[in-house]
C-alpha cells in the first residue's frame, strides 16, 4: 500500500510574475489611481495571488486583504495563508473597475493593480502594463 502526498503546488518562481509597479512620489505613494500593472498566467486566483504577494515591495507592508473583481476571478477563496499570514479575499462586481484588484496594508494603504486578463497577447499585455504605470496617467 502506498500513500499519497498532497503537497501544494510550487509558487510561482518571482521572474515568473508579471508585475509593473508606477514609480512612487517623494511621499511613498504614486500620483495615480493605478500603482501597477498585473498580468496573471490564469485563473486560478489562490495560485497566482499566492506568486503576486510574495513579489510585492516591502515598503508597501503586509498585504491582509484583497479585493478582486467576481466577474474575472470565478473562483474565489475567503481567506488564504501567505508566509504564514491571513489574507482575506473579497470579490466585487463593480462595473466601473472589472481589471482592477485592490490590495490593503493595514497602517501602509491602499494599493489597486490593473489586472490585464491573462489570456491576452503578449505584445497587446505588455503595452496595457506599461501605460498603466506610465507617468502622468
Amino acid at each position: 500500500m502506498t500513500s499519497a502526498s498532497s503537497s501544494p503546488p510550487p509558487l510561482p518562481a518571482p521572474r515568473d510574475v508579471r508585475l509593473r509597479l508606477a514609480e512612487p512620489t517623494r511621499f511613498g505613494r504614486t500620483a495615480r489611481r493605478i500603482d501597477g500593472a498585473w498580468w496573471p498566467r490564469s485563473d486560478d486566483l489562490a495560485r497566482e495571488l499566492t506568486g503576486l504577494l510574495g513579489v510585492l515591495p516591502r515598503a508597501w507592508g503586509r498585504i491582509s486583504s484583497v479585493l478582486v473583481h467576481g466577474g474575472i476571478w470565478q473562483d474565489c477563496p475567503e481567506r488564504m495563508v501567505v508566509a504564514g499570514c491571513t489574507v482575506h479575499v473579497g470579490r466585487a462586481d463593480s462595473p466601473t473597475a472589472p481589471h482592477t484588484a485592490c490590495l490593503l496594508a493595514l497602517g501602509r494603504g491602499r494599493y489597486d493593480l490593473l489586472v490585464v486578463p491573462s489570456a491576452t497577447a503578449e505584445a497587446e499585455a505588455e503595452l496595457l502594463m506599461e501605460r498603466a504605470v506610465a507617468q502622468g496617467e
